[in-house]
C-alpha cells in the first residue's frame, strides 16, 4: 500500500496539474507560519521562495524503495566502495591533504584514512556532490514524500536557518537529491552543528574547500565520541544458539567478548591477550552476503560512531575497509 501511494505521487508530480508551484497548498502555508512564529522569518518572503519552487519527480523516484528490492549483499555493497578507482582517488587526496588530515588527526584524534575514506565513499572527493536545487528538493521531500515528511521538514527548516545565518539565498544550495550538501553530504542540520572553517579563510564552505571538509568530518566524528586510539572492529568467527540474539540487539556496542560468551555464543578472532580490545564492550555485527558466509565483527565504540553518520553496519564496514586500503598507503 505505501508503494502505491508513493507511485501515485510521482505521477502527480509527473501531471500537468501538479506542476503549479508550493506557493498556495495549505501544508505549505502552515509551515510559512510556523516559520514565522517560531524564527520570525518574513512570510511573505517566504511565500515568495515557495512561489518559485516546483515539485522535483526525480526526487521522489530517486528516493522511493526498488519495485523488488534486491537481497542485501555485504559483497557487492562493499565491491562498490572499496574499488580501485576509489582507492588511487583516495590515495591522491590524501597526498594532497597530507598536513591538514594530520593536523586533522592530531585535533580530533580521528584517523587521517578514516577521514578520507568517508569523503571518498560519499562523493568520491568532490566528483559526485549532486546538482539538485537542495530548497526545491527538500520542499519536495517535505510536503510531497509521507514515509519521511516530518525529518525533510526539519531538514527545510534548518536549511532556511543556515540561508539566513550565511547571508544568502535559500535557493543558492545544491547538493544530493536528499538534501545533503558538499564534499561530506552534511544534511542541513549537521551543517549548522558540525561545519567547521578549517582552512581559516572566515567562512564554511562544504562544496569548494576539501581542507573544510577534512575538518568538518573530523568534528562531526569527536563530537559523536570517537575515541582516539580506539578500536574500530575486528573479525570474527562465531557460532552458537545464542548469535541470532545477540544480532538482534543492534550495533550499539553492550558486552565485552566474555559477556557475549556468555550468552551460549563462542567466538574466535580477538586477539589473545589484546586486554585493551577484549574488555572493551561491542557489539555482534553481521555481514551477510547470499550464497556466502557470513562475516561477523565486533564493531566497538568506533564502529558505532561511523554509523551516525550513515546509520548502516555496511556502511561502517565499507568505511573500515576503505580506510585500511588508505592507511597502508601512506
Amino acid at each position: 500500500m505505501k508503494r502505491l501511494l508513493l507511485l501515485s505521487v510521482l505521477v502527480l508530480l509527473g501531471s500537468g496539474p501538479r506542476a503549479e508551484t508550493y506557493a498556495h497548498r495549505d501544508d505549505v502555508r502552515a509551515f510559512v507560519h510556523e516559520m514565522h512564529e517560531k524564527h520570525g522569518f518574513d512570510a511573505e518572503h517566504l511565500h515568495g521562495l515557495f512561489g518559485q519552487t516546483k515539485p522535483i519527480a526525480a526526487v521522489i523516484k530517486a528516493i522511493m524503495p526498488p519495485k523488488d528490492p534486491a537481497v542485501r549483499s555485504w559483497q557487492a555493497y562493499r565491491g562498490r566502495f572499496v574499488e580501485p578507482k576509489r582507492i588511487a582517488a583516495g590515495r591522491r587526496f590524501m597526498h594532497v591533504h597530507a598536513a591538514k588530515l594530520a593536523t586533522a588527526e592530531t585535533s580530533f584524534g580521528v584517523p587521517a584514512e578514516i577521514i578520507a575514506a568517508v569523503i571518498g565513499i560519499e562523493t568520491i572527493y568532490g566528483r559526485q556532490m549532486g546538482r539538485f536545487g537542495t530548497f526545491a528538493a527538500l520542499t519536495t521531500l517535505a510536503f510531497d514524500y509521507p514515509p519521511r515528511a516530518e525529518l525533510f521538514r526539519r531538514e527545510l527548516e534548518e536549511l532556511l536557518l543556515l540561508a539566513r545565518e550565511e547571508h544568502r539565498s535559500p535557493l543558492a544550495y545544491t547538493g544530493s537529491y536528499a538534501g545533503a550538501l558538499g564534499l561530506p553530504q552534511f544534511l542541513p542540520s549537521s551543517r549548522r552543528r558540525f561545519a567547521i572553517d578549517f582552512d581559516n579563510d572566515g567562512r564554511i564552505d562544504l562544496t569548494a574547500s576539501a581542507v573544510d571538509a577534512i575538518g568538518s568530518v573530523a568534528n562531526f566524528m569527536a563530537a559523536h565520541g570517537w575515541e582516539k586510539d580506539g578500536p574500530i572492529a575486528v573479525a570474527v568467527n562465531v557460532a552458537g544458539d545464542g548469535v541470532q540474539a545477540l544480532i538482534d540487539e543492534g550495533i550499539s556496542p553492550q558486552r565485552t567478548p566474555w559477556q557475549l560468551e556468555a550468552a551460549n555464543v563462542s567466538i574466535a578472532g580477538v586477539g589473545a591477550g589484546d586486554t585493551a580490545i577484549a574488555n572493551r564492550p561491542a557489539a555482534l555485527i553481521d555481514l551477510i552476503t547470499p550464497g556466502a558466509a557470513t562475516e561477523f565483527r565486533l564493531g566497538y565504540n568506533n564502529f558505532y560512531v561511523i554509523t551516525r553518520y550513515n546509520r548502516s553496519s555496511f556502511y561502517a564496514a565499507a568505511v573500515m575497509d576503505l580506510a585500511a586500503e588508505l592507511r597502508a598507503s601512506k
